[in-house]
């Protein structure tokens, strides 16, 4: 195609191709397709977008099909190939001038370029580096900033070449031109601080644009040019100027109100500060910063600035955790005060997000705080009534439990309206589970910190008025959800049966109406049950005294445990802390509703569940024996089948053993009755069942790991003695057995005056002394402790008890019987059960 003849018709098709008429269009379309192999056709394109006097659409079209012929036929191999010829001279023409008019025209340029180097680059194309480099040292703006963005372009598709050859060659290049990328950044860098300085806006932002693409020349060669960055000097010497470059920035930021250009530059720089706070940390002296700007920043009030104020702000949270001295925190929480008071509702958002930050900092000082605590806080609260959005109130709320965590008691004066309004936004939040889950977590907080032990300045029924408040908040939302999920779990064949039949609108029947919400519900139960559940947890923990609120809570909760799921667990804790709070009230209201629960639960469950069971019943037994022994009496019956029969599973054996010996130490007459129950379901004499039993429990002894437990079963089985019953006489050295053991495991010896003492003996009960990182005890925390001084695993001495025991069966045998009674036990045994009871 010869360029001078064809340039006109080719022009001419190329017009007619920018038409929007499609009767123009299709014809021309399908000549320049059948151009594209001709030889010539590239150089008529390259003269055509080179020529600026053209229409820009003509031009941009042509250089559109010169790029995409270079992915077709520029490869030697690609069939209808470009001569070599052609090639050679399409790549002068390529870097005859850098002087494109149009910003986009020039970028494909650029990139075209690219695509040929990323094939030439450096064999057949040596020269195109070496005045890429001298071009972008020419005074003439545009041909340099031209010259600069194919530079980059260049520089970035060989970066990409993964070859070895060719990462060996972009290496040899970052080695060779690295130092002069770095000086032509510098040089830029330099002509924007001056134009910022002196206010030529217009020419800094051309400056900051070639800044901007050498920093981006620079990135490629850094990353890609060098197999250890870090072991080069010029490398670092770069990463390290650039840190300096960015406090120059800080610095050089103007502040022109009326200008927005301005504005959003600053505000860009402050962003790029506050990503890199962590690499910033030894190049930036925030404090000095802080003190000497951004304060300053923070005060300007003009409504054009509300941007930079959210910014500073933001940029202020970003560098809490990374270096910000403690000594400066008043003058932080100064300036947070100031700004929960802006009439912008973004800045005081914002705000409450760089108080989390602060709040939530190792650093934090509740000292420093408390003097701005009352204020801050009671703005939070306006601020969670005025927000709309419910991302945002969650937001909010989120820093609200986080200030509430962090002051604990402290709190307590300034929380009452916040009790008050939850309800409301409870209701509020209707459809927005995970405000609810943040409410929820609030008054969790709440609930802690109200009833830590140490409180100042209150009467002593004050916690009884804030669990008041809870309680009835508990309720509503217990009576909103729980019910609906125990009435989920009745239901759940049903559910499955809709959800099998696949509906993919909603049921037109009653029936069917139902079934789809429960459904929904079922949705509902695993978003919200947990925090539900945790949320009665902890309020049953911190509460001093039952009410008969708190009590008709548990009404529906044994449906809760048919369900195999996390929160099974929480249930029984919950369980655990009404026993311990109220065992008389929980196990009168309950126990028998629980125990037909527990009855279905021990057939169908995982070991680890049993266990789970069997320690609610043990732990109702030791707080009120007689009344557990009664109420949860059906489950007793296994328990001792599980001993007799030899339970395999070692945990579920342990916990067998220490509810029988709850029962036989605790409440001996009901052991009784139980055993002479268990010996007609043996077919057996109660002596004989006995006798079994403890034989497989002198066996098993090594199943129970816990001390206590341990302890535990040498009381119960010396509590047999003293007798003149056969059987227990028979198994008189395994009880010994096991007394001697237990007795290793809880006796301790004073060296100075040589005697042993039962350390786990407890007199009296003492408020533990706390250190600030250690939390307070619960009331039930409290209430374990007050229970265990009448635990006689607690009050009663184990060497105490087993000299005693032993002393009334010699009694009760005469001192030849027992004699012979003792020859029964291995001598080893007898010697250091002497040793114990020495001096008794």
């Amino acid at each position: 195609m010869d360029i001078q003849s064809a340039s006109s018709v080719v022009l001419q098709a190329l017009t007619q191709a920018t038409s929007q008429d499609t009767a123009v269009l299709k014809p021309a379309e399908d000549q320049l397709r059948q151009w594209e192999t001709q030889p010539g056709f590239y150089s008529v394109l390259l003269s055509i977008f080179n020529n600026h006097l053209l229409d820009v659409n003509v031009r941009w079209l042509a250089v559109l099909y010169f790029k995409n012929g270079i992915d077709r036929y520029w490869r030697r191999v690609a069939p209808h190939a470009l001569s070599e010829e052609e090639k050679s001279s399409l790549r002068a023409g390529l870097i005859t001038n850098f002087n494109e008019p149009v910003n986009q025209i020039a970028t494909q340029i650029a990139v075209l370029i690219a695509k040929v180097a990323r094939l030439d680059c450096p064999r057949q194309w040596p020269e195109l580096i070496p005045i890429l480099l001298e071009s972008v040292k020419v005074q003439d703006s545009l041909q340099q900033h031209r010259a600069l963005l194919t530079f980059y372009h260049v520089t970035k598709t060989l970066a990409s070449k993964r070859l070895a050859t060719d990462r060996r060659l972009f290496q040899d290049l970052a080695s060779s031109i690295y130092s002069f990328a770095c000086s032509l950044w510098n040089h830029h860098t330099d002509s924007f601080l001056q134009q910022i300085y002196t206010g030529d806006q217009q020419t800094a932002l051309s400056s900051l644009e070639r800044t901007l693409l050498s920093l981006k020349v620079l990135r490629k060669l850094t990353v890609h040019g060098f197999i250890d960055p870090q072991n080069n000097m010029e490398v670092m010497g770069f990463l390290n100027a650039v840190f300096e470059r960015l406090k120059q920035f800080l610095e050089c930021c103007p502040s022109n109100v009326e200008d927005p250009v301005q504005m959003l530059m600053k505000d860009a720089v402050y962003n790029a500060v506050g990503l890199a706070a962590y690499e910033l940390f030894d190049n930036v002296d925030f404090d000095q910063w802080f003190k000497n700007q951004l304060l300053g920043e923070l005060q300007v009030s003009h409504n054009r600035y509300k941007l930079i104020r959210r910014r500073v702000i933001w940029l202020i949270g970003q560098w809490i955790s990374v270096k910000f001295k403690p000594e400066l925190r008043p003058l932080l929480y100064e300036v947070i005060l100031s700004l929960m008071q802006d009439p912008d509702l973004v800045v005081r958002i914002e705000t409450a997000t760089t108080l989390k930050l602060a709040v939530d900092d190792f650093e934090f000082r509740t000292e420093q705080f408390l003097p701005y605590l009352e204020s801050i806080f009671s703005l939070l609260f306006q601020l969670l009534q005025q927000v709309n959005e419910c991302d945002t109130k969650m937001q909010v709320l989120h820093v609200i439990s986080c200030v509430i965590e962090r002051v604990s008691v402290q709190i307590r004066p300034y929380v009452g309206c916040l009790v008050q309004y939850l309800p409301l936004l409870w209701k509020q939040s209707e459809e927005h589970n995970m405000l609810r889950c943040a409410i929820l977590t609030t008054l969790i907080h709440l609930v802690q910190v109200w009833h830590t032990h140490g409180a100042k300045n209150e009467t002593d029924n004050e916690p009884l008025k804030c669990s008041s408040r809870v309680f009835s908040i508990l309720s509503v939302f217990w009576s909103a959800h729980l019910n609906v999920m125990c009435c989920t779990v009745s239901n759940r064949g049903l559910i499955f049966t809709i959800v099998i039949h696949g509906y993919e609108q909603m049921p037109s029947s009653p029936a069917e109406h139902i079934s789809a919400s429960l459904i929904l519900a079922q949705d509902l139960y695993f978003s919200m049950i947990h925090f539900i559940l945790f949320l009665l947890l902890v309020t049953l923990e911190n509460s001093p005294a039952i009410t008969p609120e708190l009590l008709r809570i548990f009404q529906n909760m044994s449906p809760l445990l048919e369900l195999s799921s996390e929160n099974v667990r929480t249930c029984f804790q919950i369980i655990n802390a009404y026993i311990y709070l109220s065992a008389t009230d929980f196990l009168q209201n309950y126990a028998e509703a629980l125990c037909r629960s527990f009855c279905e639960l021990l057939s169908d469950i995982t070991n680890e569940g049993q266990v789970q069971v069997l320690k609610v019943v043990e732990i109702a037994i030791k707080v009120s024996p007689i009344l557990g022994s009664h109420m949860f009496q059906p489950l007793l019956p296994s328990v001792l089948r599980g001993i007799v029969e030899g339970e395999r599973y070692p945990v579920v054996m342990s916990t067998y053993l220490g509810v029988t010996g709850r029962i036989l130490l605790q409440n001996s007459g009901f052991f009784t009755s139980l055993l002479t129950q268990m010996a007609v379901e043996f077919n057996q004499e109660a002596d004989q069942l006995l006798g079994s039993m403890i034989e497989m429990w002198v066996d098993r002894m090594d199943n129970i790991t816990q001390p206590e437990r341990r302890k535990l079963s040498a009381l119960a089985l010396l509590s047999l003695l003293p007798s003149d019953n056969s059987v227990i006489q028979d198994k008189f050295c395994g009880i010994i057995n096991i007394s001697v053991e237990a007795l290793h495991d809880v006796m301790t010896e004073d060296p100075e005056t040589a005697t042993f003492k039962d350390c786990m003996l407890m007199s009296h009960f003492e408020e533990p002394k706390l250190t600030d990182d250690e939390e307070p005890p619960t009331e039930q925390d409290k209430r374990r402790k007050l229970l265990a001084l009448e635990d006689p695993v607690h009050s009663v001495s184990l060497q105490q008890f087993v000299y005693e025991k032993l002393k009334a069966q010699q009694m009760l045998m005469g001192d030849q019987g027992f004699q012979a009674l003792m020859e029964t036990v291995d001598t080893e045994i007898v010697r250091q059960l002497q040793e114990f009871i020495q001096g008794m």
